[in-house]
């Protein structure tokens, strides 16, 4: 009877801790966002001379917050000074980013120049393709996924269905589980989580970002078309950095 009682605990418990692996629905997660600043300079000499000066990659970090089907995307932790130019840091770098997957919307605080944007929109539809590839990132078995954002850009997400909501870092969403990796290759940028934290989330919604002129996706881009219409394929690189 002993032996029968403590068959059935073990049972209740794996059956348990196989729920809590198998439904994650709040926490925090951190992301290493990593920039390889070699690849984004011309191939000039010009170029080469400053490679020798600066190192190839950048790292920052970020944390998203999730509950249920809601989530915050912010910065995290400061890292230790890199030698990297001031001049060379990309605008919108800092993006506070909430998404509400529910209600279809999403709020993004973008520092673009001297001007702070609010926009507000409903969410990127992305048309996603699932492939069997596989990776294991922080611990997570990750499904790999593409798309194609503005057009031409290219963009590849390992998500997991063990956390339920379905989001990411940044503005990207729409993937039956939580992305846990993403790499534009176009931008030279990747995000990988690097630990999951099991804490309460009580409230993401009073953590929205709040700050900045108020405007929309099309809108924004259409400013950016226009200020920038005459710097080239930079302009369309900073369009594209500023928009994920």
């Amino acid at each position: 009877m002993k032996k029968i009682t403590f068959t059935l605990f073990s049972c209740i418990i794996m059956l348990i801790s196989f729920a809590q692996q198998q439904f994650i629905v709040k926490g925090k997660i951190e992301f290493e966002r990593t920039t390889n600043i070699h690849k984004q300079l011309d191939n000039n000499s010009c170029s080469e001379m400053m490679k020798k000066s600066l190192p190839q990659y950048k790292t920052e970090y970020f944390d998203l917050y999730f509950s249920e089907d809601k989530t915050l995307y912010k910065p995290g932790k400061e890292v230790a000074q890199q030698k990297v130019p001031e001049w060379m840091s990309w605008p919108a770098s800092d993006n506070v980013v909430f998404n509400d997957m529910h209600a279809g919307k999403f709020t993004s605080q973008k520092a673009v120049f001297e001007n702070t944007f609010l926009v507000q929109d409903s969410l990127r539809k992305m048309d996603w393709k699932i492939t069997p590839d596989t990776r294991t990132i922080a611990g997570f078995e990750c499904r790999k996924a593409t798309a194609i954002i503005m057009d031409t850009v290219f963009v590849v997400a390992f998500y997991t269905d063990q956390i339920v909501t379905p989001g990411g870092p940044e503005s990207f969403t729409g993937l039956p589980g939580m992305i846990l990796g993403l790499a534009i290759p176009r931008m030279n940028i990747t995000w990988f989580a690097t630990k999951l934290e099991m804490i309460e989330v009580k409230d993401v919604d009073a953590m929205a970002p709040k700050k900045g002129k108020k405007t929309n996706v099309a809108d924004l881009n259409n400013q950016l078309k226009s200020s920038l219409k005459n710097w080239g394929k930079d302009g369309q690189r900073y369009i594209w950095r500023i928009m994920i």
